[in-house]
């Protein structure tokens, strides 16, 4: 009975030597849950975050440490990346509910910037997320910093901590983070990338913010005729029935639509919410996305600006890449998958082809006709020159000035445009109304 009591100890503690030794049973370790938390201070004052422990206990005592008093508490597994988790009194909770607020672009530029200021000074890459997850305010972003300092803590690559987490941290930001640790200069590709992505943040913010006035233009209209076509209208039209009118053409016309859009409103939603929902359908499917993006390309006024957007992107993005050392055909292959142009997109890829054949990265772009003659000409410029990253720069921000340019011009254009077409709207049912009315004053006389 003695000499099976070890054994049995062993067996059940899991702890034999064969389980110690064993390197699949060393992988298969449970990663160090993430905790998010609600205490009290010493002060009484409530405070919350985001901390990593063993277990309740250890994080109990970690927070007592720092003179925070646990109240409520809710773990997450690491190694679920952020895909739900379970409440340590026993209820089912979503995290990605309690956390699940979207991250913007300019969340991760602001991070970005922190973590390369912080690596610059000298920090170690862990302690530098551990104080990266201190500063973050936005809570989901906090608890995904902490999932990648487990990861790094672990033996992971930065690079591919980041990479479990694909709806934040995009293709771009990942192999730029792995050409920086493979380089040694993580801290000056950071600086890069947080350039970058605010550059990006700021851009989509100015196209957004500019469109806003002519979409919300858009909506009123629409409401106010939507009120005067199954209100105004009927309620008018009224004292034509009674009257036995004969009404001219451009009354009957009035009234057909009002009827139309009184009784069969639901149709007009309906058709219209299909129609969206069949487009989309379509749109996600290849010849669709190619079919819609070649035709946005040549759609007058609006396909200059869509095409001078994805010069930029593309300009930008690959001299990033470059100066930040990753080869020539993955950073194409990475702009391929970025500029959100299906036309622009294949152009790119039959450049990479052509590139291992020993062409330059001007002669396809030159061939293909998408690309404007300032592009392949100042990429040929660079490729001779050395500079290709410095003229990349260029286009770019030559570009970035012309869309601002060009989409001021457009909001120009829209505003007189959408007041004309809504002028046009209310005179012609103010015009089919006030004839019969004139008609009707004369026979009454």
């Amino acid at each position: 009975m003695r000499e099976g009591a070890p054994k049995e100890q062993e067996r059940a503690s899991g702890s034999g030597p064969h389980d110690r030794n064993d390197p699949s049973h060393v992988c298969s370790r449970e990663p160090m849950p993430v905790y998010e938390y609600k205490g009290l201070t010493e002060a009484g004052k409530n405070v919350r975050g985001v901390r990593d422990a063993d277990n309740l206990k250890a994080l109990r005592a970690a927070l007592r440490k720092d003179g925070i008093f646990l109240t409520e508490v809710t773990a997450e597994k690491a190694a679920a990346g952020g895909s739900g988790g379970t409440a340590i009194r026993g209820r089912e909770v979503d995290v990605q509910k309690l956390v699940g607020s979207r991250v913007s672009t300019s969340d991760i530029a602001i991070m970005t910037r922190q973590l390369a200021v912080l690596l610059g000074a000298g920090v170690a890459l862990v302690e530098g997320l551990s104080t990266l997850q201190e500063q973050i305010d936005h809570p989901r972003l906090k608890l995904i910093v902490s999932q990648v300092k487990t990861k790094v803590n672990e033996g992971a690559s930065l690079a591919d901590a980041l990479a479990q987490h694909p709806k934040v941290f995009s293709q771009l930001y990942v192999n730029m983070i792995r050409a920086g640790e493979h380089s040694g200069a993580l801290d000056v590709v950071l600086n890069r990338l947080a350039d970058f992505t605010e550059s990006q943040a700021r851009l989509k913010n100015k196209v957004i913010g500019t469109m806003i006035y002519p979409a919300l233009m858009v909506v009123v209209g629409l409401l106010i005729l939507g009120v005067l076509l199954t209100v105004v209208v009927p309620n008018v039209t009224k004292i034509f029935e009674t009257n036995r009118l004969t009404l001219p053409l451009v009354t009957r016309i009035l009234i057909a639509i009002s009827d139309f859009a009184q009784n069969y409103w639901w149709m007009l939603l309906g058709g219209t919410a299909l129609a969206i929902f069949a487009f989309r359908k379509w749109k996600k499917t290849e010849k669709g996305r190619a079919t819609w993006d070649a035709f946005t390309l040549r759609v007058p006024v609006f396909g200059k600006l869509i095409r001078k957007l994805a010069v930029a992107r593309f300009a930008r993005t690959l001299s990033t890449l470059l100066k930040s050392g990753v080869p020539l055909l993955s950073a194409l292959e990475i702009v391929q998958n970025i500029v959100a142009n299906a036309v622009m997109s294949g152009v790119i890829d039959k450049a990479r082809d052509s590139i291992r054949e020993g062409e330059s990265i001007a002669a396809p772009l030159r061939r293909s006709g998408e690309f404007p003659p300032l592009v392949y000409h100042m990429i040929s410029i660079g490729e001779r020159s050395g500079q290709l990253e410095d003229m990349l720069i260029n286009v770019a921000d030559a570009y970035d000035d012309e869309v601002e340019v060009s989409i001021s011009a457009l909001t120009s254009l829209l505003e007189p445009v959408m007041i004309i077409g809504m002028g046009g709207s209310v005179a012609f049912i103010v015009f089919a109304i006030l004839i019969p009315i004139l008609q009707l004053n004369t026979m009454m006389q």
